[in-house]
């Protein structure tokens, strides 16, 4: 594992990053354990590293994406654990909730800072041998009382991050048309009695199509099957675990309670309140909810003769994701209207005025050149992408904030 480098915030520091990067500043990888579940070995971190964190804090299993804010993984979490941190000239890391709070609306846009504040999402890779357990993310007017906010969130299915599908490569999504409150509540009760609930049996699995992908609203059940995934998602940790069983072994009932007022620990009627009802049991689940990605209307003027854009995440109002294609030897320059996170999976060359390229091998510690944010101004101005490479294609994933307003002209157009 490489040495910590020194963490604090600088203002000075902050302006030099942001002015020397052209307004793109790199960011170290975040990385994030979790207990209930066994990493699937696909994040490129080095083989000894999956359990860097020590005891009893289970494996590395997810790296986190531009995300604003700290893991929620109980007493044992780190001060930083979940926090993207900003490579300084100077190479301090500067924590990214502070370098957001300090260049505001000049970083993240008027609209988004006018309306929020903050940066109100990120994206992740999870990366399990396993499916995760059947759960849900709470809706607003349950995870506002807790003082959090609701986690919707999408799914994509990089094929640069799946050489195997691991294990359990299928993926429980909502519930069955006919399933009722009272056989939730059934299998609920069973939590609490150790073993496997067999909750998924009111689900449907649906199969890994690698290069497509899923929109899960908050309140919706999801066990997410062992790809290695590409996550954009609204910024929170909330959640509630409905399956008692999963990685082969039993899921800690402190989780199907982990984010519940205290006077209602126990009411498994809460519970199914968290659910979406009508979104769990939509008939036209798939068409609702599938991601098929299609071109960018910049793309198709383009012609792909140096790249092809894709929109890969598209059906939520809080996020959205492209996936870019620079060819071999090409050059583009690439407008966005919003600001935006990125990280490069395939290829190397440039990005902006920095050196980029998809890691293959990252010890706990090590910095990369993978990672990026990409201010309001910059998007707009154009970002110079270069590829290095006279045989292999350059690709990189971004993901958006609410209400992309290109997102929006698209779908106005439609």
């Amino acid at each position: 594992m490489a040495t910590p480098l020194p963490i604090g915030f600088s203002a000075p520091t902050a302006e030099h990053a942001l002015e020397q990067g052209a307004g793109v500043v790199r960011l170290a990888p975040t990385w994030v354990p979790r207990v209930f579940s066994t990493p699937g070995r696909r994040l490129r971190l080095h083989p000894d590293d999956y359990y860097a964190y020590g005891k009893d804090r289970g494996g590395i299993d997810e790296r986190w994406l531009s995300s604003p804010i700290r893991a929620d993984n109980g007493a044992a979490t780190g001060p930083y654990e979940g926090l993207s941190l900003v490579i300084g000239p100077d190479g301090r890391l500067l924590p990214f909730d502070e370098f957001i709070a300090h260049h505001g609306p000049s970083l993240i846009g008027k609209r988004i800072w006018n309306e929020h504040g903050k940066w109100p999402v990120f994206a992740k890779f999870f990366d399990n041998e396993a499916a995760l357990p059947f759960h849900v993310h709470h809706r607003d007017e349950h995870a506002h009382p807790l003082g959090k906010v609701a986690k919707p969130e999408a799914y994509y299915y990089a094929p640069q991050m799946n050489n195997h599908l691991a294990s359990q490569p299928i993926s429980f999504l909502g519930l069955q048309s006919q399933v009722t409150r009272e056989q939730i509540k059934e299998r609920l009760v069973r939590f609490g009695q150790g073993g496997d609930n067999q909750i998924t049996e009111l689900s449907l699995g649906y199969r890994t199509r690698l290069g497509t992908g899923w929109d899960i609203p908050a309140g919706v059940l999801h066990a997410p099957g062992s790809a290695c995934t590409y996550e954009p998602q609204a910024a929170s940790d909330v959640l509630c675990m409905c399956e008692s069983w999963s990685n082969n072994r039993e899921v800690p009932e402190e989780l199907l309670w982990k984010d519940v007022p205290a006077e209602r620990v126990g009411d498994l009627d809460y519970i199914i309140d968290l659910l979406d009802w009508p979104a769990n049991v939509d008939p036209d689940f798939v068409s609702n909810r599938q991601l098929i990605p299609f071109e960018t209307a910049a793309s198709l003027a383009e012609g792909g003769i140096d790249y092809v854009e894709k929109w890969i995440v598209y059906k939520s109002g809080v996020f959205s994701a492209k996936e870019l294609r620079v060819h071999p030897g090409a050059t583009a320059i690439i407008t966005d209207t919003d600001a935006f996170g990125v990280i490069v999976v395939q290829g190397q060359g440039s990005f902006g005025v920095h050196p980029a390229a998809a890691a293959t091998l990252i010890r706990f510690g090590e910095l990369t050149s993978d990672e990026f944010f990409v201010s309001e101004t910059a998007a707009r101005a154009g970002v110079r992408v270069h590829n290095r490479s006279t045989t292999e294609p350059l690709v990189l994933l971004k993901h958006f904030g609410p209400g992309s307003a290109e997102l929006a002209a698209w779908t106005q157009t439609r």
